[in-house]
């Protein structure tokens, strides 16, 4: 995965922003809305290509575009930053493969105080019940 390439193939566009601000949201394009063509990238591999449309399935359009939006700021230039970290973030998690679960067995302590804690309960239990003298 090269980062560099990655992020020349970004697309941006300034779009103005919802929300407080007055005046200065009505006047100013401060929103940024990052697209990425998952399909057309030629920095990344036909493999990384399908594992990304197999783990972002909800994150991607039809026609497997990544859409971005950040309006955290009230400065374009930070806007695109925190986009592109947030980018990043999102494919390098996407390209990530998780280790198989190795499956383990309870210890033999831990099984005789789940038992022992059982028998007391229970004990418990029976000293609650009424008990007829007749």
């Amino acid at each position: 995965m090269n980062t560099e390439l990655m992020i020349k193939e970004l697309k941006f566009k300034a779009v103005r922003s919802s929300g407080a601000g007055g005046q200065h949201v009505n006047k100013v394009s401060s929103k940024i809305e990052l697209t990425f063509d998952l399909e057309n990238s030629e920095s990344l591999t036909e493999e990384e290509k399908a594992l990304l449309v197999q783990k972002l399935k909800s994150k991607l359009t039809k026609d497997n575009v990544l859409l971005l939006q950040c309006d955290e700021s009230r400065s374009q230039h930070k806007n695109k930053e925190i986009a592109i970290d947030r980018f990043l973030n999102i494919i390098s998690g996407g390209l990530t493969v998780q280790k198989p679960r190795k499956e383990t067995k309870p210890s033999k302590s831990s099984i005789l105080k789940r038992l022992e804690k059982k028998k007391k309960t229970a004990f418990k239990k029976v000293l609650r019940n009424k008990t007829n003298f007749e």
